[in-house]
């Protein structure tokens, strides 16, 4: 997580892996990991933040998109999200077009 120059809370910033709980707000009775897509400038309450972003299972896949309304002091940073390329030989596949058939053209003799 980061400092964002003027605020006195450090924010989460796009692409970080936080640890959201109960300490976060009450409706997080079960734990859940959470990859930031953005955090919104929303005026609320002083300490709380509305984020966009994805709940992430075990494996660091995103499984649902949420937006959660949390106190940043509730928020455990956890990392980076895996770069799901790294996960995929590093490259996006490329898209060959398909054969076209050929045929044979002869000349009139």
């Amino acid at each position: 997580m980061s400092l964002r120059a003027g605020d006195d809370v450090v924010l989460p910033r796009s692409g970080d892996v936080i640890h959201v709980t109960k300490a976060a707000s009450v409706q997080f009775t079960s734990p859940m990991l959470f990859r930031v897509i953005r955090v919104h400038d929303w005026p609320t309450y002083e300490g709380w933040v509305w984020l966009d972003g994805y709940e992430l299972n075990s494996a660091g896949d995103a499984v649902e998109r949420r937006s959660i309304f949390v106190q940043v002091n509730g928020l455990r940073p956890v990392g980076k999200a895996p770069d799901p390329r790294a996960r995929n030989g590093g490259r996006h596949p490329v898209t060959r077009p398909a054969a076209v058939p050929t045929r044979t053209l002869r000349a009139n003799r």
